[in-house]
This record gives C-alpha cells, structure tokens and sequence, in this order.
C-alpha cells in the first residue's frame, strides 16, 4: 500500500508539492518516473539510475507478460529483486497496448495526433489518416476488443493472447510492483464520440473488476490506480473522472488521447484534476516532452512517465541547458535546448556536453568524443546520452519543484 500527503499547494496554479510513501521508499511529487519497459532502461545499469537521481520506475506489463513472464519474475522475489531495484515501481496495465498495437498501429497516430516537435527523425508531423474518423463498429486490423476484454497477437510469436480486467491484475500481482494500474481501453485521437463513448463504458466496468480483483488478494494487495479516459471531448473526460475519482482507488492515472495537438492538453487536463479527489495522487500516462512538464504540474499533476529521455538518447539528441546571455552560477535549468549530436559539426567541438550540468557525462567527455560514438553507433555512446538525459530530466523537474516551494509557479 502507499499514503499520500501534499506538503504544499501553489498561490499561482494547481501545482503542488507531495510525498508518495511505498514499502520502497519515497516519491517527492511532482517527480518524472522513467520507463523501464522490460524492467530495464536500454543501455544502463541500475546502478546508473540511481546516480542519475532516479526516484522510481514504470514497468510494462504487457511485454513482461510476452518475456519472461510474470511466472518467471514472481519466481526471482518480485520485480525489485529481479532487477535489483530498491525504489518504488509502476507496472502499467496493458491498456496501451490495446492501442499501439490497435488503431495506434492501423493509422500511424500517437496519443497526441500532432505531436508539434522539430526532431523530423523522431516524429512525423504530416499523416496522411490525420482526417480520418474511427467510428462505432469499426475494428482494428491486429486486436480484437471486447467486453471482457481484449485478444492480441504476441508480437514475439504470434500466438493469441488474452488480456482483460482479472488478467491484467493477476499478472501485476505477480510482477509485484508497488504501484499498479486498471486495465482500460485507451483510444486514438481519431476516435470519434460515439467511439469514445462505447469505449468509456467498457473501461468503467473493468475499472469495477479491476477492483474487485485487487481487494480479493488480502494478503498482498498492491496501490491500485484507477484510469480515466474520456478522449478530448470534455463531456466525457467529466463523466469519467467522477466515475472513476468516487471509486476506492489509491490514485488516478489520465490515460487515452489528448486531442490534435498539444495546445489543449493543459485544458483537458484542468476538465479531469477538477473532479478527482484532491487528498490522492494523479499520474498522467506516457506524457512527458519537456515543454509538456511545467503544463502538467501546473494543472496539478503529481507524476508522469514518457519514453522520451531515453528513445532520444538512442538517436544522438541530447537535451541541455539553454545559453544565458548573463553570466549567474545558478542556471536555470527550465531553460533547454536539443542538440543533435549526429551532426559534423559536433566532432570539432571540445566543450562539454552542458557547461551547466554537473552529471559524470558532461564533466568527464566533450561533445567531440560523444558525437564520434554516436556516429559509430557505439552502445557505450547511447548509454553515455541516455544517462545524460535521465539526469537532465531528473534535475529539471527538481527546479520545477523548487519553484513551487517559492512560490514562482
């Protein structure tokens, strides 16, 4: 189980400061949780996680239930001895998948269908199904949804899988994370009303099973996070948020869609926070780009996971502290820019990677040396940058968190 306690509120937004007590440890909120899809972060140790000021971690269930299966973890001692992690772990339910796999997969679409970024190698800002309408009665080409859940194929073997609301909590029992989350439908940004609407019903009832489920395991119940979804329409989000917020839940995730672009994200997310209970924490799922961040806390987000510190790395992008033209010891580390360091010119250039930044990366290698095992594709290059990027992560929501405690945000 956890508790959950807010030690400061925002006089300028719905931002605020709070403490997540699990058997594991602590989270001070707002905190960015890394994704450690296969209970690891590709190219890191553990060790390097904690270095880099990790406070905790999200597994995917769906993938450790492909391999090695959640038999095969509860037979280690539970996920945090399997991978010989001390801190507080999140296992997803699966319900994402149901989408990437899904609609996600058919139409080329992620949460946000225009996701407004400058990296073209990373995103795609043109799609051509940006028009299409995904209706009622309509089916994804690789899943099968439905009421009692949904039937994939494996994407390591092809055999049919079956997930649905007892399945997802019987497999997140086994991995034995700290934090666990109900098992819902979550739906593309082409899905229209109607969609959204049938979808909602099915997501509310396996949220009731999901429940059910958790509480019937007396002797290792788990904090069990109920989902709202809801797409864009904020009838919708309304609805969802009070079925969900009046269950017994230990916490909120806001899962699904967030529209066709960004710019209102920050509102439907105010639709939501209004109508969850305000003494349990929310966490917004695979949400994180680092302009999204300052939004989300300030709409009162406690935490929130995204691949993108990683996923970047691997790619040669690194993010840095942004230039200041005046000269202060304390930079401010909100302020960022993204540098490729795939690009030549970065093989001539001997600083190091972000004069501002006090991880071992920037204080022991210069942008020459990282570029060329970027270019070389060298794995030691990708850990190096992903370190790099956890940490800068890490750090930048710090200083958020430190300007909600002088009241600056």
């Amino acid at each position: 189980m956890i508790s959950f306690s807010i030690t400061k509120k925002s006089k300028k937004s719905q931002a605020r400061l709070g403490i997540i007590k699990t058997s594991h440890g602590k989270i001070q909120t707002p905190a960015f949780i890394n994704v450690a899809t296969q209970a690891t972060i590709k190219a890191l140790l553990t060790k390097d996680l904690y270095n880099a000021g990790t406070q905790a971690i999200i597994c995917n269930t769906f993938h450790l239930h492909l391999k090695p299966g959640e038999s095969v973890v509860e037979k280690n001692g539970g996920i945090h001895k399997f991978m010989q992690w001390k801190n507080p772990i999140m296992t997803d339910s699966g319900g994402f998948q149901v989408f990437s796999l899904g609609f996600g997969r058919d139409y080329g679409t992620g949460k946000i269908l225009k996701q407004d970024t400058n990296i073209k190698t990373l995103s795609n800002n043109t799609n051509k199904y940006e028009n299409k309408v995904i209706k009622p009665g309509e089916k994804p080409k690789n899943i099968l949804i439905t009421k009692k859940g949904v039937w994939f194929r494996s994407p390591v073997d092809n055999r049919k899988l079956f997930i649905g609301p007892e399945e997802s909590i019987h497999i997140q029992q086994k991995l034995g994370a700290d934090i666990i989350f109900a098992f819902d439908e979550c739906n593309s940004p082409l899905a229209d009303y109607e969609y959204n609407k049938k979808s909602l019903e099915r997501t509310h009832d396996w949220a009731k099973i999901c429940l059910q489920t958790n509480f019937s395991n007396k002797h290792n119940r788990q904090a069990l996070f109920g989902i709202v979804q809801g797409g864009k329409y904020k009838d919708l989000r309304i609805q969802s948020a009070k079925f969900i917020g009046s269950l017994p839940f230990d916490g909120f995730g806001i899962g699904g869609e967030f529209g066709n672009s960004k710019k209102i994200m920050g509102q439907m997310l105010s639709w939501v926070i209004k109508e969850l209970p305000e003494e349990k924490p929310r966490h917004l799922l695979g949400i994180g780009q680092l302009e999204d961040i300052p939004i989300i806390i300030k709409e009162g987000v406690d935490t929130f996971d995204c691949t993108v510190p990683t996923h970047y790395a691997r790619n040669g992008y690194v993010f840095i502290s942004q230039k200041s033209k005046i000269k202060s010891k304390k930079q401010d580390l909100t302020k960022y820019e993204k540098v490729d360091l795939s690009r030549a010119r970065y093989l001539n250039d001997l600083k190091p990677l972000d004069e501002n930044c006090d991880c071992f990366v920037c204080k022991t290698y210069t942008r020459s040396y990282l570029s060329h095992l970027i270019k070389a594709r060298e794995i030691s290059g990708m850990s190096l940058l992903t370190f790099h990027n956890i940490h800068f992560f890490n750090k930048f929501v710090e200083a958020i968190r430190n300007q909600i405690r002088k009241n600056k945000i």
